[in-house]
């Protein structure tokens, strides 16, 4: 399930690039696509990153000088872009939908990371903070999603393969052929009935590939609150990709 649009499979070739701007040098996607008719520039709203899509026979270099004669654009859409919110002492993140604060405890073990009455009280080094809390999280993504798989699927008769929490930027969750599952950490920002129905989402790919009618009955009936959900991730989800 993707956070933005699919990018069209016909791109056969990606190549990385970086472009200069007067204050600030940028990491640079060039993405060619053969049904393309022109070159087009997009700033991934999530990371900032730009994106140029070629059509075929156009090089690399020509991509990045058509970004280059748009630096003035650039330069605009970037400024405008929410900020991003680091791991940080004071830096407030939402934690299955309620607001933490994080709060630095030197006295506190290292490697100790602890919630509890609206704080993420982290302790060892401050240098190492922003690490820990996100591998906490992501081990507390783990902790909330493998129970609700097990119930879920359960529920369907399927058994699923193995569960992997990754962190990615176009996905909420996946499921391949073979069973296994992918979920995004930062679901564990988001409120439970989130969690639940991108949990339904997936498992009902082991009973219908696809997303007809019969798709979503499966995901109706493992949630039913799966409208809400979706409904929460349209509105909410691109901002839980700003922590961190």
């Amino acid at each position: 399930m993707r956070i933005i649009s699919r990018l069209r499979r016909e791109r056969i070739a990606v190549a990385s690039a970086s472009l200069t701007l007067a204050d600030r040098t940028l990491p640079v996607t060039v993405r060619c696509n053969p049904r393309a008719r022109r070159m087009i520039l997009r700033i991934a709203p999530c990371s900032g990153a730009v994106v140029i899509t070629v059509p075929s026979g156009v090089s690399v270099d020509d991509g990045v000088a058509f970004a280059r004669s748009k630096s003035e654009w650039l330069r605009s859409r970037l400024g405008a872009l929410p900020r991003r919110i680091p791991f940080a002492p004071g830096a407030e993140i939402p934690l299955q939908g309620v607001p933490h604060r994080i709060r630095h405890d030197p006295a506190q073990p290292r490697r100790a990371v602890n919630a509890a009455g609206g704080e993420i009280v982290v302790g060892g080094t401050l240098g190492r903070l922003s690490d820990q809390v996100h591998a906490w999280l992501r081990n507390r993504a783990r902790e909330a999603l493998a129970p609700r798989v097990e119930g879920a699927a359960a529920r369907i008769g399927r058994r699923p393969g193995r569960i992997a929490i990754r962190d990615q930027r176009t996905r909420w969750g996946s499921c391949a052929a073979n069973g296994n599952l992918s979920f995004n950490w930062r679901l564990i920002m988001a409120p439970p009935v989130v969690l639940d129905y991108v949990v339904a989402h997936e498992l009902a790919h082991l009973v219908e590939r696809g997303h007809g009618p019969a798709f979503w009955r499966v995901v109706e009936t493992l949630t039913p609150e799966a409208r809400n959900a979706r409904q929460w991730l349209s509105q909410h989800g691109s901002g839980l990709m700003l922590y961190g």
